[in-house]
């Protein structure tokens, strides 16, 4: 099976449970009457909009370099993973709204109502089935070097901790009494503070990625290293690198012995190539210029 073909399969199965647990969550936190449920089914609604992004965003990435992309088309799924993120800063700003309003409601001393069960088991149930997805996306997302995939893994997890937020806060307001119906929207507030932590450090990294920002420094340090593991190559300079989706690009100076043949330069380089192909996957742009060793 294909990269392509395997990200729409995990793709579909997270599509196919955010579709039933929108329509049981909008259900439970209706008919319960619960603020948390009804924010924790807008985030489950957020999930569903990210995958049917991450479907036509992949389809876009996985098309070959031709001439008005030389590095390929990565980046459409760097920029489907920056669009998740922004979907769940939305829906984490709309959960924050929506809980302060009824947080200012009780603060002016108008009664809340305490959710019904139906709302508890539909938090328990998204727990569930949000974590094993988590789980899921995760694996396959980094075993395919998908980071649109890990984005939406991340997505399901804070789901998962959204649901979570919204039992206890369901939970309290059912078993501790009226005093304490206040537990609904403030877990709601809760759980919209923890998803634009989350939206943050995907919009970080993606922003990051889209900007051409630089490999890890422990990286770069084990790209040298392969460089001059190469007998006859010193003094690797000049590296500068950067990720393209799930790609990476290497562009390096090496110094060579100026009295070798072209040829033999020439096979020292593409040795060079094909252990960085190696070690961070054959679809690694490698640009390598040779200069002489300077003589003393």
């Amino acid at each position: 099976m294909t990269r392509e073909k395997e990200i729409y399969r995990v793709t579909l199965v997270g599509s196919i449970g955010n579709v039933l647990l929108v329509v049981f969550k909008f259900v439970a936190g209706i008919l319960a009457g619960s603020s948390a449920m009804i924010a924790d089914a807008v985030h489950s609604l957020s999930d569903f909009v990210t995958d049917i992004v991450v479907i036509i965003f992949v389809s876009i990435s996985a098309k070959p370099q031709d001439e008005s992309h030389d590095y390929g088309h990565g980046k459409f799924e760097t920029l489907a993973s920056f669009f998740v993120a922004l979907v769940l800063l939305g829906a984490a700003g709309g959960i924050i709204v929506s809980g302060g309003d009824k947080l200012l409601d009780w603060w002016n001393g108008i009664p809340l109502e305490a959710p019904g069960m139906l709302a508890l088991w539909a938090a328990l149930l998204s727990i569930a089935v949000k974590e094993i997805l988590y789980q899921y996306t995760a694996i396959k997302g980094k075993r395919l070097q998908s980071p649109v995939m890990i984005a939406n893994a991340w997505h399901h997890r804070s789901d998962a901790l959204s649901s979570v937020g919204a039992a206890i806060g369901i939970g309290g307001a059912i078993w501790l009494g009226n005093r304490w119906t206040v537990l609904d929207p403030l877990a709601s507030v809760v759980v919209g503070l923890m998803l634009v932590k989350v939206a943050y450090d995907l919009l970080k990294i993606n922003i990051g990625e889209l900007t051409e920002c630089s490999l890890p420094a422990e990286t770069e340090q084990e790209i040298i290293q392969i460089i001059e593991s190469e007998p006859g190559v010193s003094e690797p300079h000049h590296l500068r690198t950067r990720r393209i989706g799930n790609r990476i690009a290497i562009d390096t100076h090496i110094r060579l012995d100026g009295d070798i043949s072209l040829t033999e330069a020439h096979h020292k380089a593409t040795a060079i190539e094909h252990s960085l192909k190696a070690r961070f996957g054959e679809q690694t742009h490698v640009t390598i210029h040779m200069e002489p060793v300077k003589k003393k």
